[in-house]
């Protein structure tokens, strides 16, 4: 018998490729991080000893979600401003408070508030966009979590950098200090058409290429943005994109709910990834994502949940969820966008988003062990037909009871395992205060 670290063995494994795969009764043999097989319980028995045994017989197997679009330090602007159009919501309350609030603690606190929600909720993944990024790398180093970290760009001077060379530089260095961490990853994050000009545009899109990184950035989101770019440019914001050539595999382009039938085949002949925010797009009004046309004319498609300011969670089982359900309500058909269609861009598509679908995203043998386990066997989600159209219809993300990424525990029966929940809530609180009071 060989010795390894870990098994888990769970009532059902859900891999999510092969596609709507359900495997029961199995055990999942994890040894240095990585996955080694997948078998029956009996084989896993006679053929492995592990270091440590989970026993899940109500629990169901998944891997990690993945937060596709996040702005995590704006955990700390939870229920600020709501109920609010996005452009007033940015520009009379949203960039006020961070041009008065946001600095480094500010970041590091939202950073690791919105990181212990992530953790709790079952994602080992998220992809954000914000300022001080070399904090929110720090933060997520030390939680443990995966993390793909937005190098973010604007035209106007913040409290991270005066200009776009400004903003250019200082992200390259956050690239360059993590290039060889295996859970941290770095992108380039323009933050929208309307707040980027071409010039750094052109450059983001170049140093991308030579540094093979993905390009994070919101896009369509709104008429009002539309509009904009017609008067200005004189053209859509995606033509626009286009001739500068940033509509490539490489571009996470993020909400995308004004978009006419040329534009979506367009992003389909480009090989863009959608990265769609359900709850984020309904709160403020944005519009409605054709998540049926785009997957139907071949677009990839991850699921983000936005920044807590404007969501109000993190919580990626409420957005599969919404996302399913706003697919059938906008199309009238309610075979749009089926469970484990929003289970796979809740994982393997936010992977294939970011680039990293050959570490994680599935439950495969030489992948990293970024593994879920959800307990079924609660009032809400119990007698289960089918594990996962529980975890997307049924499911709460309380249910979820453990955590690991690269086979690193994050989550034991609820509970962190490297975070400190009391310290984090007392310090988010604290901030909030000061907030709340105009200090």
């Amino acid at each position: 018998m060989k010795n390894i670290d870990l098994i888990i063995y769970a009532r059902w494994v859900v891999p999510v490729r092969p596609r709507e795969e359900v495997l029961e009764n199995m055990g999942v043999v994890v040894n240095k991080g990585k996955i080694v097989c997948l078998l029956p319980r009996q084989e896993c028995e006679r053929c492995y000893t592990a270091g440590e045994v989970v026993e899940r017989p109500h629990g169901v197997l998944i891997p990690g979600l993945i937060n596709a679009h996040t702005h995590a330090s704006m955990s700390l602007l939870r229920g600020y401003a709501d109920d609010l159009p996005l452009m007033k919501w940015l520009s009379e309350y949203i960039w006020p408070a961070e041009a008065k609030w946001v600095d480094e603690r500010f970041v590091e606190f939202g950073a690791e508030l919105a990181i212990l929600e992530m953790i709790k909720g079952g994602t080992t993944c998220f992809n954000d966009m914000y300022f001080f990024p070399d904090v929110v790398a720090r933060v997520a180093k030390n939680s443990g979590i995966r993390a793909s970290v937005g190098m973010i760009v604007i035209d106007f001077p913040t409290v991270w950098a005066q200009n776009s060379d400004e903003y250019l530089d200082k992200g390259m260095a956050v690239h360059d200090a993590y290039r060889h961490e295996s859970r941290i990853s770095t992108t380039f994050a323009p933050h929208a058409p309307y707040t980027v000009s071409d010039a750094p545009l052109e450059r983001i899109r170049m140093f991308a290429d030579e540094l093979d990184v993905q390009i994070h950035m919101h896009m369509h989101e709104t008429e009002h943005e539309v509009e904009e770019s017609l008067a200005q440019y004189g053209v859509r914001p995606l033509e626009r994109l286009d001739r500068l050539g940033l509509l490539t595999p490489r571009l996470q382009a993020i909400h995308l709910t004004q978009l006419l039938p040329g534009e979506i085949e367009t992003l389909a002949g480009r090989g863009v990834h959608a990265v769609h925010c359900p709850q984020s797009n309904m709160k403020l009004a944005s519009g409605v994502s054709p998540v049926s046309a785009m997957r139907e004319a071949g677009i990839p498609l991850a699921i983000g949940t936005d920044g807590a300011s404007s969501n109000n969670d993190l919580d990626m089982f409420g957005e599969m969820q919404s996302a399913a359900l706003m697919a059938k309500h906008d199309t009238l058909n309610a075979e749009a966008l089926p469970a484990f269609d929003a289970l796979e861009a809740a994982t393997l598509g936010g992977a294939r988003a970011l680039a990293i679908d050959s570490i994680t995203g599935s439950i495969e043998p030489g992948k990293a062990a970024d593994l879920v386990c959800v307990d079924l066997k609660q009032a809400a989600s119990w007698p289960v037909y089918h594990p996962v159209a529980q975890l997307v219809y049924a499911v709460a993300r309380d249910q979820v009871g453990d955590v690991w990424v690269e086979g690193e525990c994050l989550l034991k029966e609820g509970l962190p395992c490297k975070m400190n929940e009391d310290y984090i809530l007392d310090a988010a609180q604290e901030i909030a205060s000061r907030i709340a009071a105009g200090e």
